[in-house]
């Protein structure tokens, strides 16, 4: 079941990724990334199908992979490298050449959203992509340039060769397709797992303190501190709440301490009782 529920992701992430690929870029010719962008421009200058192409160099980064970074990796990108192709081809059949629009900003912009989306699925079940993720990792195993770096300079690369048959301006839409695949891809990997930081100075904390246990039901440890300017000895309510949790809190801070000094920070992501393990009450 384990092993399930991890594969259905990564299916479902490929097949998004290949509807988008069908819908946004293809009808549209937008300059993409990745295998993607590759198999754009073999099929404009050398007329070699899109989906044989993306199937061909998937397979040959995942025997890459399998050679130089062993057996797990591949493991984890052996659904994708196949999916990925073999849904698109079933979309060229199927769906035939269809056109949502031809506004070439509602494309990138579609595009960017689907393709974020549809990474984020597949990265937060712990798979790869395949295809062009596979070169930044042997750079980085090999020279340790930082994946994001040789990620981006690779994207780069792609984009430029599609200006030998591409307007400039196709660049710029290519440019903002990755920006927003790549905000995109951020959100979804963070999504669900934000909380809020909260860190309240006060002479009344244990008062607080005890209103938040009893009233919020969450967690609070207190730090020991000393001003710096009164060089007092003082207490720190330290916190970390749920989004929607954070008014309630203000409200029982200023009615306990009115000239309360209150700290209020995004964090993305909280393991530990109460959030990624269920409370337990003493």
């Amino acid at each position: 079941m384990s092993v399930f529920k991890s594969i259905v992701p990564v299916i479902i992430g490929n097949i998004l990724y290949a509807l988008t690929v069908k819908l946004f870029v293809l009808p549209s010719q937008l300059m993409s990334s990745g295998t993607t962008g590759i198999s754009l421009f073999m099929n404009h200058f050398f007329n070699i199908p899109i989906t044989m192409f993306i199937f061909i160099f998937n397979v040959f980064m995942l025997i890459i992979g399998f050679l130089i970074l062993g057996k797990k990796f591949a493991m984890t990108t052996i659904i994708s490298s196949f999916i990925y192709p073999i849904a698109l081809e079933f979309l060229n059949q199927t769906l035939g050449d269809p056109i949502i629009t031809e506004n070439l900003l509602l494309n990138t912009i579609f595009a960017g959203l689907g393709l974020g989306l549809s990474l984020g699925i597949v990265l937060r079940s712990g798979a790869s992509t395949g295809g062009m993720d596979i070169p930044p990792l042997l750079l980085y195993r090999f020279f340790r340039i930082p994946v994001s770096i040789s990620l981006y300079v690779f994207d780069f690369i792609i984009l430029s060769i599609q200006t030998l048959y591409n307007p400039l301006e196709n660049l710029l839409y290519g440019i903002l397709l990755i920006l927003t695949t790549s905000i995109v891809l951020d959100k979804v990997m963070l999504m669900g797992t934000t909380r809020t930081e909260i860190k309240i100075i006060s002479e009344y904390h244990d008062q607080i303190a005890k209103d938040i246990l009893s009233e919020i039901d969450r967690g609070v440890t207190l730090l020991q501190a000393k001003g710096g300017y009164s060089k007092q000895e003082q207490s720190v309510i330290l916190s970390v709440i749920s989004n929607r949790e954070l008014p309630r809190i203000e409200k029982i801070v200023r009615s306990v301490d009115p000239d309360a000094f209150m700290i209020v920070s995004r964090v993305s992501e909280v393991w530990g009782r109460g959030f990624s393990m269920k409370k337990k009450y003493q």
